[in-house]
C-alpha cells in the first residue's frame, strides 16, 4: 500500500518493541516516503530499515543533542521537507526523546501527525490483569534509594495501577525497594521482554518477584515494565472521611508525620498510609 506523505510535516512513527512484524503497513509507508528519519540511535534503526529495504536517510536525535537538532530539523520542515521521528523501540516521546522537537514544531505551526502503534506501556498493562480503569505512568523510578523509596511510599492507598519502566541493571534493587516500601496488600505484575521470544509476566507480591529474580540470573536480563496496584483502604474504611478530617485539622498545627501518627492511633490505621495521603492532598 502506497502512503502519500505531506511536505513540511513531522510524522511520529512507532516501531516494534520486539517482533519486527508488529510494525504497521502505514508506518512502513511513511518511513519509505519521508525525506528524512530522525532516529534515537541510527545504528539501531538501520536494522529495522534494512529488514524492510527502506533506504531513507537517517539523522540522530537523542537526549544529548535534541535541542540543537530540533532547530536544524524544524528549519528543514519549514522548507518543505517531511520528517519521521522514531525511537529505538515503541512510541517516541514515551520515556524517549522527542518532546522538545514536537513542542518546537507546534510553536512554529508545523503539522505533527502521530501514528498509532507499539507501546510497551499499553501492551503490558492490557495483559497484566491489574485494574486499568485508572492508571498512571511515571517513566523510570529515581536511581537514588531514598528518592526511590519515597516515590514508592506515595503509592500507598493510590487506588490505581501505577506503571514504571525499569532497566535490567536496576530491576533487583527496585524490587527490593518495593518489598520495603509498599503497603502489605499491594499487587505487582512484572512484564519482561514484551513481544520477544522470552516474553514473561510474573505476578505476586514484591517478595515473590524478588525471589524469582534471584532464582536465576537470566531472570534479571531484558527490558522490564513494572506495574503496581495499591488498593485504597482509606476509602473503603468506615471512618475514612472522619480520619481525613482529623488529619487535616492536626496538620494545621503539627508536622504531618506527627499528625498522621496521632490520627492512625485514634482510628487504628497505618500511619505511613495516612502520611502518604497527606503528602498528596494537603499541599
Amino acid at each position: 500500500m502506497q502512503i502519500m506523505t505531506t511536505p513540511g510535516t513531522l510524522y511520529i512513527v512507532p516501531t516494534p518493541i520486539g517482533n519486527l512484524s508488529d510494525i504497521s503497513s502505514r508506518a512502513l509507508g511513511v518511513l519509505q516516503e519521508v525525506d528524512l528519519i530522525a532516529a534515537e540511535d541510527t545504528r539501531h534503526s538501520s536494522r529495522l530499515l534494512s529488514h524492510y529495504s527502506i533506504s531513507t536517510k537517517t539523522i540522530s536525535m537523542h537526549d544529548h543533542n535534541e535541542a540543537a537538532r530540533s532547530k536544524q530539523l524544524t528549519s528543514k520542515l519549514l522548507e518543505g521537507l517531511s520528517i519521521a521521528l522514531v525511537s529505538d523501540a515503541g512510541t517516541p516521546l514515551i520515556s524517549d526523546p522527542g518532546f522538545i522537537f514536537v513542542r518546537d514544531c507546534r510553536e512554529q505551526g508545523i503539522p505533527v501527525i502521530a501514528l498509532p502503534g507499539p507501546c510497551a506501556l499499553t501492551t503490558a498493562l492490557s495483559a497484566s490483569g491489574l485494574p486499568t480503569d485508572k492508571f498512571t505512568f511515571h517513566g523510570f523510578l529515581p536511581a537514588k534509594q531514598q528518592a526511590k523509596a519515597h516515590a514508592l511510599t506515595l503509592l500507598t492507598n493510590s487506588g490505581c495501577t501505577t506503571v514504571f519502566y525499569e532497566a535490567p541493571r536496576r530491576i533487583r534493587d527496585t524490587m527490593a525497594a518495593c518489598d520495603a516500601s509498599l503497603q502489605d496488600d499491594h499487587e505487582i505484575v512484572l512484564a519482561k521482554e514484551i513481544s520477544k521470544t522470552f516474553e514473561t509476566y510474573k505476578q505476586g507480591k514484591a517478595k515473590d518477584i524478588l525471589a524469582w529474580l534471584d532464582a536465576d540470573a537470566v531472570h534479571q536480563k531484558g527490558e522490564f515494565v513494572l506495574m503496581i496496584y495499591c488498593p485504597n483502604n482509606l476509602q473503603s474504611d468506615g471512618a475514612s472521611q472522619e480520619a481525613l478530617a482529623l488529619l487535616t485539622l492536626l496538620a494545621k498545627e503539627l508536622p504531618l508525620k506527627k499528625a498522621a501518627a496521632i490520627t492512625a492511633a485514634h482510628y487504628g490505621l497505618k500511619k505511613n498510609a495516612l502520611y502518604a495521603i497527606g503528602l498528596d492532598t494537603l499541599k
